[in-house]
């Protein structure tokens, strides 16, 4: 399963890079494949162990305020792993195939 996800507070403010990088921090420290980007962090895992980093993700935020935004967004593909890269190099291959 891939999870991406994006969390902030609301209501801190313009910036929320540092209740952000709490949030990602816990994501690194979890142990899953992982990649982050301008928008979203993705995660590999199974069901119950993605969605406690999530979890843990928006405890990490909400310490910097009242209120959390969350996105969301699974592929659920039991049996299947490694599609944190696989995905993106069955993609780039295709690209090449059209040169």
């Amino acid at each position: 399963m891939l999870i991406a996800f994006s969390v902030a507070p609301s209501g801190t403010g313009d910036s929320v890079s540092e209740a952000v990088a709490d949030a990602v921090r816990v994501v690194r420290e979890s142990g899953l494949p992982n990649h982050t980007d301008a928008m979203f962090t993705t995660i590999e895992g199974e069901w119950d162990e993605c969605m406690d980093v999530v979890r843990r993700a928006c405890e990490a935020v909400g310490r910097h305020g009242a209120r959390v935004s969350l996105v969301l967004k699974a592929d659920i593909r039991p049996g299947r792993t490694g599609e944190l890269t696989g995905k993106v190099e069955r993609l780039e291959a295709a690209l090449q195939e059209r040169q």
